[in-house]
């Protein structure tokens, strides 16, 4: 759910090492007291691994810490690693991630090496009852760079959404809603394209990164949606965690000098933006 830039961590007694225990000690109880004023509002949280692996071993506790606290909340907890390979070490990187007492239960991974580089994973969501969120569609401005490269008359995005498609097509993986555990990253800075990969995947859970700080509005966002508005997760990182940062004066009164009652305060404006731009 946080995205926040420390130190990395060298050996146990160093200096870097105890400020890197610190930082994570730091990050712990802020991921805390915001898991604390949200729990009620979001289905899901998504910690950028980066972050916390960047700290070392101090990191990654804090990263388990979160994700243990986070379920204990009830929510569902996204690892966004995306990571991807191919053979045994695709089998480690699910193993890691999906299976244990301190897995997720979905991981983002990245399509690029194919089925090769996809069933490891896919193996290990039906043993563990785990998902995925595979890239198709990113949110970033240099996406199109390779995405939108014209395949057989057809972008590539349309391609890997329909090995999307085919990757989750397992009756295994195919809960009770109709929904796929194998889900697609589409983000809401392309509504135009949203609305294509949805086309090709109705009941294909998607993956919404782009919302708030990259320019991503809410009815850019429910172009994803699928019928009857269901089949998205909406992310947002800074304009949730940060928002102690832009806080409107006319919430000044409200929120204060409080970063968790400033962002349940955006959560509680996403959501309802969200919900109108559904309508």
């Amino acid at each position: 759910m946080t995205e926040f830039v420390g130190i990395g961590a060298r050996r146990p007694g160093s200096e870097r090492y105890e400020l890197s225990a610190r930082l994570a000690e730091l990050i712990g109880e802020f991921n805390r007291n915001l898991i604390d004023v949200v729990a009620d509002i979001i289905p899901a949280v998504k910690p950028q691994v980066a972050f916390y692996e960047q700290l070392g071993q101090p990191g990654i506790d804090c990263l388990e810490q979160t994700m243990r606290l986070a379920r204990e909340k009830g929510l569902l907890v996204i690892a966004d690693a995306k990571r991807g390979d191919i053979g045994s070490t695709a089998q480690a990187y699910a193993a890691a991630w999906l299976g244990g007492e301190s897995a997720a239960d979905a991981l983002t991974v990245n399509p690029y090496l194919g089925t090769d580089g996809m069933e490891p994973f896919l193996a290990a969501c039906r043993k563990f009852n785990k998902g995925l969120f595979i890239l198709v569609r990113t949110s970033n401005p240099s996406a199109s760079e390779l995405q939108d490269l014209e395949v057989e008359g057809e972008p590539l995005y349309a391609h890997v959404a329909r090995l999307v498609a085919q990757w989750g097509n397992d009756p295994d993986l195919i809960g009770a809603s109709g929904f796929s555990s194998i889900g697609a990253v589409v983000g809401a800075t392309w509504p135009a394209e949203a609305k294509l990969i949805r086309d090709v995947l109705p009941r294909t859970f998607f993956l919404i990164p782009g919302y708030g700080a990259q320019g991503g509005a809410a009815e850019d966002c429910a172009a994803g949606f699928a019928a009857e508005n269901y089949g998205a997760l909406v992310n947002a990182s800074r304009s949730l965690i940060a928002a102690w940062r832009t806080v409107a004066s006319s919430d000044a009164a409200d929120v204060g000098a409080d970063y968790a009652a400033a962002t349940r305060a955006a959560a509680l404006r996403m959501r309802d933006e969200l919900r109108a731009a559904a309508l």
